[in-house]
């Protein structure tokens, strides 16, 4: 592919927009315009309104510069939320890096799926404990916790590196007292109950990988992509271990488009001691299946077992 090509020294700022517009447009990227807005208003500090407002104002070359480096990458389909460092989600802005998978819009439907049952339950003002498997950015997670501010939370990856980026969301949006990180492989040494478990596992089949899209394919973690043969791989683990981490309680997973039936199927025969009701499957925005949730009822209980964040260990993660 052809490197974009350098603009002017000093171009106009709708210049510089109408040139990073048409090296985008070239190079087969969809909504260019939209693109090449959001990356200019990063370069200059600005808001998207403001770039549209100030159409004759003037980069320095140092501007130019940088903004022609955001375009060759975004041109060799580097997400803009790669480029940026930071993806919007649920209202809120989550840093990301290469060890985390980029958030999307499509998994909101699970938060509202998720909030939908805690209304259901009428557990707004309650003392929830939420687990999120494989929490890459955290966003579920400390989506949740911002909307129920009496909730605290797990959250797991097999990544380190995940895990710091986690931790700084936290901090940032304040809410790092009610949260604990852990290097976990998916149910593997979780200690206590939870009141609700949610995961944006690896789902997408090992052989379907290299045909998705180059944003995806070579930008997420291929850890964070790839669900086995089948794409069940950790459905199938987490379906086994809820008798011991959510007895009684509400499970959330996002899915594939066409697996839906097959994780509910896995649900329903988890092992003995918990009964699994109230499967429903929730459609994103454009009506594709997007998540599983179903109830858990514990059928004898159990003594209590001491909880992973306990009020003592709040914080401390």
């Amino acid at each position: 592919m052809p490197e974009a090509a350098r603009p002017q020294a000093q171009p106009t700022l709708v210049a510089a927009l109408r040139r990073a517009t048409a090296d985008l447009r070239h190079a087969g990227i969809d909504q260019a315009g939209n693109d090449a807005r959001r990356l200019l208003a990063a370069v200059l500090g600005l808001s998207g309104a403001q770039v549209l407002s100030q159409p004759e104002r003037r980069l320095c070359p140092e501007e130019v510069e940088r903004l022609h480096r955001c375009i060759v990458r975004r041109r060799n389909r580097e997400p803009v939320s790669r480029i940026l460092g930071e993806r919007e989600f649920y209202g809120r802005s989550f840093a990301i890096s290469p060890a985390t998978l980029d958030p999307r819009a499509d998994s909101e439907t699970l938060i509202e799926a998720a909030l939908e049952r805690v209304r259901r339950e009428a557990w707004l003002a309650e003392p929830l404990r939420i687990l999120d498997i494989g929490t890459g950015s955290g966003c579920l997670l400390l989506t949740l916790l911002c909307e129920l501010p009496n909730a605290v939370g797990v959250g797991t990856d097999i990544s380190e590196a995940a895990l710091q980026v986690a931790r700084n969301n936290a901090r940032r949006l304040g809410v790092e007292h009610r949260a604990q990180w852990l290097i976990r492989d998916a149910l593997e040494d979780i200690g206590g109950r939870f009141d609700i478990l949610v995961s944006n596992p690896p789902y997408v089949r090992s052989d379907d990988i290299a045909g998705l899209e180059p944003e995806v394919r070579c930008f997420d973690p291929w850890s964070a992509l790839d669900g086995g043969d089948d794409g069940l791989h950790v459905f199938r683990r987490i379906a086994a271990g809820i008798p011991s981490a959510i007895p009684n309680g509400w499970i959330v997973l996002e899915v594939g488009h066409d697996q839906a039936a097959a994780v509910s199927g896995l649900l329903e025969s988890s092992p003995s001691g918990v009964e699994v009701s109230n499967l429903e499957v929730c459609q994103d925005v454009t009506g594709k299946q997007r998540c599983v949730a179903a109830r858990t009822r514990e059928l004898s209980i159990c003594p209590e077992t001491p909880w992973i964040l306990s009020p003592s260990a709040i914080g401390c993660g």
